[in-house]
């Protein structure tokens, strides 16, 4: 595990990005590029390293490779997913992975295919950074449950129920369900549904959406729920019936 050198560009809220991939080259093509970017690095040559650095503490975001010796992304990701909600980014070599590092029990923020543009990764890691910055406090009072057949949300306590059991859910999961049940007949677009997540602007695709609202229905038909979100084909999402006959 190395440090990389701070950007000598002045930064008001200094940020410390953890670059985990056994690829050396990768990781000082990314501690170039974030660093013209104004942000810090820290290197992780394996999952165990990358475990090691979080635990240090100081790390703001994670860009975590998939396919890593002693502890591979995928188990990194899980162990996280755990203790915390560490911003993830995964970077994947084969398409057919991105179900997994989006998947039931992980809830990785995003993902980058390789070969990648630095440009691209940067984009994605400022993007994440601006939106957990951004967050808005907590209301002072409680905010009411949003009940809609059989499904419950607490937006205060950031869970839901389906027949008042509760559906463990990732950040992101619960953002999206959250904005559909807010209002159960509007059909909204994926840029629409991330503007909502994240704010305007943020660098997120189609595909990632799409992913975690099948994760998000995997969930729920385990639950005994199969119409939770409905699809209309060419526009978006909109929340389904949820038992409501």
């Amino acid at each position: 595990m190395t440090r990389g050198r701070r950007a000598m560009i002045p930064c008001p809220m200094p940020r410390t990005i953890l670059i985990a991939d056994d690829d050396a080259h990768i990781r000082q093509l990314l501690v170039f590029a974030l660093a013209k970017a104004g942000l810090d690095t820290v290197e992780a040559e394996d999952g165990e390293a990358a475990l090691a650095a979080v635990a240090a503490g100081g790390v703001d975001l994670v860009v975590l490779d998939i396919n890593m010796p002693r502890l591979d992304g995928i188990e990194v990701c899980r162990r996280l997913r755990a203790a915390g909600e560490l911003p993830i980014l995964f970077l994947s070599s084969r398409d057919d992975e991105i179900d997994r590092v989006l998947g039931i029990e992980l809830g990785a923020d995003d993902y980058v295919t390789k070969p990648f543009s630095p440009r691209e990764v940067v984009a994605r890691v400022t993007a994440i950074l601006r939106r957990t910055a951004a967050r808005p406090p907590a209301p002072a009072g409680a905010t009411a449950p949003l009940r809609h057949g059989r499904l419950t949300l607490d937006p205060d306590g950031w869970q839901a129920a389906w027949d008042g059991r509760e559906v463990p859910l990732t950040v992101t999961e619960f953002g999206i369900l959250r904005t559909l049940a807010a209002m159960p007949s509007k059909v909204f677009s994926r840029d629409a549904i991330i503007d909502r997540l994240h704010g305007p602007g943020f660098a997120i695709t189609d595909r990632t959406v799409d992913s975690h609202v099948r994760n998000l229905r995997g969930k729920f038909a385990r639950a005994g729920a199969e119409d939770v979100i409905e699809t209309r084909p060419g526009i978006g999402y909109r929340l389904g019936s949820c038992g409501a006959g």
